[in-house]
Order: structure tokens, then C-alpha cells, then sequence
């Protein structure tokens, strides 16, 4: 198939290099410099991006966007119904509180449609790069089965460079992106284990999400209940990691490896909180109990 690409005339091939170097997203988009980013932090670029999971990730994110706008118009209904009424029957003090909660309800509203615009902005400006990737790839295979001559080794190197380019502006607005993603409110909601947790178990859990990292004890008390050193952790959620979750048992100075989980973050962009039950161990003899609120 790429073939079919070798009948494109030089002159033909660098129109197109000089397109796709003019529809560089660094050209057309002010991005903040990539140390603002989880992905590209401390130097480690990551050259590798990946269009299906960023697609997943935006879907999800949108669809939880407009569910939380959905349930603030709903709210802002109400409060304009019940402010039509207060304005003819209820005090003066009653009704101008009812309308300061509408004007502030209104600006958290503008916000979100903003919020929305900027993810769809940012996700439209990545399958335009993808595209032109993909392109650029294509027409890159198709001259370097053509016969080697002056022209077609210039356009080679110009499709290469482009091909980079486009790479590299996927990245960044991957990165981009990650900064609209919100927060992961994560809720230690204990261990179910039934015969297998005795009082005067320990055991510790280690949730990891990309570079950050919740680590916390807990013990099984003698009326079966638990008591955990924390309760809560925030996540900035990661376009590109899964939660890992590693519990062992401790024994005086040794640790027992029981088991280890990872966990995708997609069904978490949601208004509702999301409950969470692994089984920690193959049979599921042990589960871990968390809670996630976006």
C-alpha cells in the first residue's frame, strides 16, 4: 500500500514537508514550558506517544465534565426557581443570599464550559499532529522504496524531520492535557478478608501512581475493626500510568509479599464516588477497599 505513495513528484513531497512544518502546534498554541508537565519532567521526554490511550483518557474526561455540568445546571435550575418565588414571599436577607449562591453557581458553570472548550481544543490540535504523523510516516516508507537518488534522499531527511516534529508536538500537547485532568481523591476503606484477617494482623499498602506514591499501615483490632496511620491521598491522575497496588503482611521485621494489583483510572471522571474492591490475592481470599472521588 505504501506504494502507492511513489508516484508523488519531489516537488510534490516538499509542499508537503513545508505544510506540516506550518501546522506545528508550537506554531499556533502558547504551551507552558514542558517541566510544567508530569510526563516531562526532570528531562525524561517521553518520544512516544500514544494516540488510543490519550483518546480513552479525553472521552472519559469529557464525558465526566459535562455530567458535572449537567448536575450544576440542574442545581442552578432549582436555585432560579426557588429565587422567582423567595422574591415575592420570603425576606429581603433570604433572597439576596439565594441570589449570591446563583451568581456563584453561574461563574463555576462559565468555568466548566471553559474547561471543556480548552480539553476539546487540545484534543483537536492532537489528531491534527497525529495525522500529519501518520502522513509523513507513510510518505517516508514510500520514498525509501523508491531508487536512491539526489531528491529523494533531501525529501527523505525533510519527511524525517517533520515526522520528529509532529512527534514531539504530540507530547507536548499530551502534557498539556494532563494539567486538565483534576484530582484523585483516594480512600483507604480497609481490608475484607474474612477467616484470613486475625486481630493483630499488620499489614501495609502501597498505592503508586506514576511517580507518586501512598504508603500507610493499618492493623486489624481485636473487635475486627482497622485502624489505618492515613486515610486519604491525592493523585494528579496520568494520561499514560495505571494505579499499582502492593499490600504485605508484617511479622516483626519481616514482610509477606500478599499480592499486587494495577488498576486502570478511566471509570474514575465521574461525579459519583467510585467504589473500589481488588482482590489483592489470586484467590481473592483478601480484598482491598478504596474510594475514589474526581
Amino acid at each position: 500500500r505504501s506504494c502507492s505513495f511513489t508516484g508523488f513528484s519531489t516537488v510534490q513531497s516538499r509542499k508537503l514537508a513545508k505544510s506540516l512544518s506550518r501546522s506545528s502546534v508550537r506554531s499556533r498554541m502558547s504551551l507552558k514550558p514542558p517541566k510544567a508537565y508530569n510526563s516531562l519532567q526532570k528531562g525524561a521526554l517521553i518520544w512516544d506517544p500514544k494516540p488510543l490511550q490519550v483518546k480513552k483518557i479525553f472521552e472519559a474526561l469529557k464525558k465526566g465534565l459535562n455530567e458535572y455540568l449537567e448536575a450544576h445546571q440542574a442545581e442552578l435550575d432549582y436555585l432560579s426557581g426557588r429565587h422567582k418565588d423567595t422574591k415575592r414571599n420570603s425576606r429581603l436577607a433570604f433572597y439576596y443570599d439565594l441570589d449570591k449562591q446563583i451568581r456563584s453557581v453561574e461563574r463555576y458553570i462559565r468555568k466548566l464550559e471553559f474547561h471543556i472548550s480548552k480539553v476539546e481544543e487540545l484534543y483537536e490540535a492532537y489528531c491534527i499532529q497525529c495525522r500529519l504523523r501518520d502522513g509523513a510516516t507513510n510518505m517516508k516508507q514510500a520514498f525509501s522504496l523508491s531508487p536512491s537518488t539526489k531528491a529523494s534522499r533531501e525529501s527523505l531527511v525533510e519527511l524525517y524531520k517533520n515526522v520528529q516534529e509532529c512527534t514531539e508536538d504530540m507530547c507536548f500537547i499530551e502534557g498539556a492535557l494532563e494539567v486538565h485532568l483534576g484530582e484523585f481523591h483516594v480512600k483507604m476503606k480497609g481490608l475484607v478478608g474474612f477467616a484470613r484477617l486475625c486481630p493483630g494482623d499488620q499489614y501495609e499498602v502501597f498505592v503508586r501512581l506514576g511517580r507518586q506514591k501512598w504508603r500507610l499501615k493499618g492493623k486489624i483490632e481485636t473487635d475486627d475493626s482497622q485502624t489505618w496511620d492515613e486515610e486519604e491521598k491525592i493523585f494528579i491522575p496520568n494520561l499514560h500510568e495505571k494505579f499499582e497496588i502492593k499490600v504485605t503482611e508484617l511479622r516483626g521485621l519481616a514482610t509477606i509479599l500478599v499480592g499486587v494489583v494495577t488498576c486502570d483510572s478511566i471509570n474514575f471522571f465521574t461525579t459519583k464516588p467510585q467504589a473500589i474492591i481488588v482482590d489483592i490475592t489470586e484467590l481473592g481470599t483478601i480484598k482491598l477497599r478504596l474510594e475514589v472521588l474526581w
